[in-house]
Order: C-alpha cells, then sequence, then structure tokens
C-alpha cells in the first residue's frame, strides 16, 4: 500500500464476440474488439500518471498474457449483476486500508489523469464523487467508506443510473461532487469525433 487513495479499473476480458456488443451490431465484431483494445491500452496509459494505487479487475479470469504498467495488481470480479461486482470491488479495496476508492471502466476516451487526480482530491472533501456520462450514466463513482445503497436496485446501461445514483445520495444526505460530463463509447454514433479510430481498425 503506497497511497491512501486507490483507482479500481473494471475492465471485461478481450473476447471476441464479448466485448463492445452495441459497437459490434453495426460495424462487426472484430472492429468492435479493436477498439475495445484501443481503449483500454489508453485507459491503462493515463490511468498509470494517477496519484493513486491501481487494481485492475478482469470480468471472468486474470489474463496473465496481457503486460500491465508496473504497480498494477490485477483482480477478479465477483457478483451476479455490475452493481453487486463493484460493491464487491470497492469492499475488497477498503478492506485493504484505503482511504479513498474510485472505479472507472474502459469506455470513456474523454477521461485522462487530470480529471482523475482532480477528482481524488475533490473526494478528500466530500463522500462521493461522480462523473457523470451524457448517455446518463457514470464514467466514475468514488467514495471514502462503502455504502452499498448506491449500487443496488438499479437498471444498469439505462439513462437513469446517474440520477438515481445522486437521489441516493441526497437520501443519505451526504455530499457529492460531479466532475464533468463526458462520452462513454458503446455504440457507433458515441465514437463522434473519434472517426480517426475507424480509419486505422477499418484498414
Amino acid at each position: 500500500m503506497n497511497s491512501k487513495n486507490a483507482l479500481i479499473i473494471f475492465q471485461k476480458n478481450a473476447e471476441i464476440g464479448k466485448v463492445k456488443t452495441r459497437l459490434a451490431a453495426t460495424i462487426g465484431d472484430e472492429n468492435a474488439l479493436s477498439i475495445f483494445q484501443y481503449l483500454v491500452k489508453y485507459t491503462y496509459k493515463f490511468a498509470e500518471k494517477t496519484n493513486a494505487d491501481k487494481f485492475l479487475f478482469y470480468s471472468d479470469f486474470i489474463d496473465n498474457e496481457v503486460v500491465l504498467p508496473e504497480k498494477f495488481e490485477k483482480m477478479t470480479q465477483n457478483g451476479t449483476d455490475l452493481g453487486e461486482r463493484m460493491c464487491n470491488a470497492f469492499r475488497n479495496i477498503f478492506d485493504k486500508g484505503y482511504e479513498n476508492v474510485i472505479i472507472i471502466g474502459t469506455d470513456c476516451y474523454e477521461l485522462n489523469a487530470e480529471i482523475l487526480n482532480a477528482a481524488f482530491e475533490k473526494l478528500s472533501e466530500n463522500d462521493f464523487v461522480l462523473g457523470p456520462a451524457n448517455d446518463g450514466g457514470y464514467y466514475l463513482i468514488g467514495m471514502k467508506k462503502l455504502h452499498e445503497k448506491v449500487f443496488q436496485n438499479k437498471l444498469w446501461s439505462t439513462d437513469s443510473v446517474a440520477s438515481e445514483t445522486l437521489k441516493d445520495i441526497e437520501k443519505m444526505q451526504m455530499t457529492c461532487f460531479e466532475t464533468e460530463p463526458l462520452n462513454d463509447i458503446d455504440t457507433e454514433q458515441d465514437l463522434g469525433v473519434l472517426k480517426r479510430l475507424l480509419s486505422t481498425v477499418y484498414a
């Protein structure tokens, strides 16, 4: 334990036909996998610059063939749905003694180390930090102790997730700092200005 801050990265295992399925529906499984791998590498790159210890939680199994930056610890997710898996990951990391814990995925090309480091700073002053995605979900959530309620009774991958999470925090009478809204990449339309990705992926 080298820091009071911990960053959890949730990642699906890179298996064709099992990642970016909504994107794959219009551009094909192989192209979707290529974009997924591009986003994963980008996430590793900025996460390495974050002022926190890093924990990579794979969806199904630890991929020992993937070489990660130094000081990334590999783990696996555990739970029946996304909420339970995130809750268990937070519990695991808090049990290690960390004081500020933030979780992200590998879908947000607009996220960077500056935003993450600022989020950790804001978490020292608030009970929660939340990074709302423009599709109604969120690209990060952080807290200083485990609050299971924010992971319960959610319709994951819908446009109500962020708003319902904020309602939970308000009901608990706790403070939350919201970082700037960013875009996740889930569909071909989400690629937007990242069309340059397609020029390399589709080549």
